[in-house]
């Protein structure tokens, strides 16, 4: 797959960028973009302006197609992050995800879309991992409560008997009868028996 990435600009440098692209390679305009150590915050280059960049995280998975013919695509790569360049007086972003797509569906698609984490008690969940952990080193869990529920066969009806004990069927040794070794129980007379010939 090619590697591929957003770039999302202001209008006024998309114009650029556009007109740059459209002309002869000779044009004085160059363009550079460059990171920091940290690899999240930069900065773009146009001619001679310099615009801060920041590296963001998408809040979903963007696929990207391309075609030869216009009419079969082919995917070409998996995109999960973009790169934003702002005006210089434009406010640093405090998150590394983006808060919303690509698209004006996508608008706030963390809150709107995404399912929502599930409040889960603190303690409940180091004691489930400490039991885990036990578990897998050969020992077994602490404070677990059995629970032993018992299927009643026959559906509704035996519903009402729930209270007795059900006796299981003895099970009965696996053997098969004399002259039926490898046929299948399921067929019926009519799949044995072939008339239409």
């Amino acid at each position: 797959m090619d590697e591929q990435f957003i770039l999302r600009v202001p209008p006024s440098v998309a114009e650029r960028i556009d007109r740059l692209l459209s002309e002869n390679s000779s044009s004085e305009d160059k363009l550079d973009l460059s990171f920091s150590e940290d690899g999240k915050t930069g900065s773009f280059v146009i001619g001679d302006e310099h615009f801060p960049a920041s590296l963001l995280n998408l809040p979903c998975i963007v696929e990207s197609y391309k075609t030869y013919d216009d009419n079969v695509l082919i995917k070409s790569a998996d995109i999960g992050q973009m790169i934003m360049v702002r005006e210089e007086g434009d406010p640093v972003p405090d998150v590394v995800e983006y808060r919303h797509g690509l698209t004006p569906p996508m608008r706030d698609a963390r809150r709107r879309r995404f399912r929502r984490e599930p409040d889960l008690n603190p303690e409940l969940v180091r004691r489930v991992e400490k039991d885990l952990q036990n578990i897998m080193s050969g020992g077994t869990a602490e404070n677990i409560d059995i629970e032993v529920v018992e299927q009643v066969e026959g559906g509704e009806a035996s519903a009402r008997h729930v209270n007795k004990k059900v006796a299981q069927p003895a099970t009965k040794p696996d053997i098969s009868e004399p002259g039926t070794a490898g046929e299948d129980r399921d067929r019926t007379e009519s799949e044995d028996s072939d008339d239409s010939i």
